[in-house]
C-alpha cells in the first residue's frame, strides 16, 4: 500500500440520507447500519465527486495508506449497475481528465462487449464540471489579445488547471512538454513572467511552505512517471522557504526513476533574476 487520496467519512456528522450515494458511481460508498460507509479502498478514486452531496458536510478527502485504484475492478462493479451509471463514471474521469483510467475503461467495455458511447462521457466533461479542475489545452489556440483601447501583452498560458492540486496527472499537454513548475509569488515577482519564463512551457503552481508538500512530491512523480516530459525549470523566490519547491521537485524525479535536463531560476523580491 501507498499514501494516496482518499475520501473520509466522519460517522458522527452522517446522518444516513444516501445522497453521497448517486454522486458515486463507482460505488465505493454504500449505507450500511443507517451510515454511509467507504466499502473499498480498490473503488475510490479520492476526486471527491461526492463532497458537495453531503448536507452534513460528513465527507472529506485525507491523504493516507490505501490500496491503489484499480479501474479495471472498478468498472466490473459498475457494469452491474446499467449504462447510465457507467456513463456517469466516464463523465466522472473525463471531467478530472483521467484520461488513463478512461482508457482502461474503455478497455473493459470492448473486452465485455458492452455498448457505450465513450466519445459521448468525455464530451459531458464540458457542461457542469468544476471550471478549477476541468482540463483545458490552450496550445495553438491565440490567447491574450488585447481589449478596448489597450495593446495588451499575450498571455502564454496554454494550459488549464495550474495548480498543483488540481492539474490530473495525465493530459494531453504534458506529451513532449518543457514544463515550468513556478513558486505561487513568481509571477507576481517578476514583471516579464510570460515572456521571459512561461513561453513555450506548460505550467504548474504552488507554494512549497503553505501546502501539502508530500502531497506535491507524489503528484510531481506521478506526473513524470506518467508522461513523456522534455525538460523541467523550477521557479522559486530567493526566500529560504520558497527553496522548498527546488526540494520538492529534486524528490519527485528521483522518486520517478526518470531523468531530464532541469533548470533552476531563482527570482529576487524586487522582481530580477537572481540566477
Amino acid at each position: 500500500m501507498a499514501k494516496r487520496k482518499i475520501i473520509k467519512i466522519e460517522e458522527a456528522k452522517c446522518n444516513g440520507c444516501g445522497l453521497c450515494i448517486p454522486d458515486c458511481p463507482e460505488g465505493a460508498i454504500q449505507i450500511i447500519d443507517g451510515k454511509a460507509r467507504l466499502i473499498s479502498d480498490l473503488f475510490c478514486d479520492g476526486l471527491g465527486a461526492c463532497l458537495g452531496a453531503c448536507p452534513e458536510a460528513a465527507i472529506s478527502t485525507e491523504e493516507r495508506e490505501a490500496l491503489p485504484y484499480d479501474e479495471k475492478k472498478t468498472m466490473e462493479n459498475i457494469a452491474k449497475q446499467g449504462d447510465n451509471v457507467i456513463l456517469a463514471h466516464l463523465k466522472h474521469l473525463a471531467e478530472h481528465g483521467e484520461h488513463k483510467y478512461l482508457g482502461l475503461a474503455q478497455e473493459y467495455l470492448k473486452e465485455k462487449g458492452i455498448n457505450i458511447n465513450f466519445k459521448q462521457a468525455q464530451a459531458l466533461s464540458g457542461h457542469g464540471s468544476c471550471p478549477g479542475s476541468r482540463m483545458m489545452d490552450f496550445r495553438g489556440k491565440t490567447e491574450g489579445k488585447g481589449r478596448g483601447d489597450t495593446k495588451e501583452e499575450p498571455s502564454e498560458l496554454r494550459n488549464w488547471p495550474i495548480q498543483l492540486m488540481l492539474v490530473p496527472e495525465h493530459a494531453p499537454y504534458f506529451e513532449g512538454a518543457d514544463l515550468l513548475i513556478a513558486a505561487d509569488c513568481v509571477s507576481f515577482s517578476y514583471a516579464s513572467f510570460h515572456q521571459g519564463l512561461l513561453k513555450g512551457k506548460i505550467l504548474l503552481v504552488g507554494c512549497p511552505k503553505l501546502d501539502d508538500a508530500q502531497y506535491y512530491r507524489q503528484k510531481l512523480a506521478g506526473i513524470i512517471k506518467s508522461n513523456n516530459l522534455k525538460s523541467i525549470t523550477c521557479a522559486h523566490m530567493e526566500v529560504p522557504c520558497c527553496f522548498g519547491l527546488l526540494s520538492i521537485i529534486k524528490e519527485a524525479l528521483l522518486a520517478s526513476g526518470k531523468d531530464m535536463p532541469f533548470k533552476e531560476i531563482t527570482v529576487g523580491i524586487k522582481g530580477e533574476i537572481l540566477k
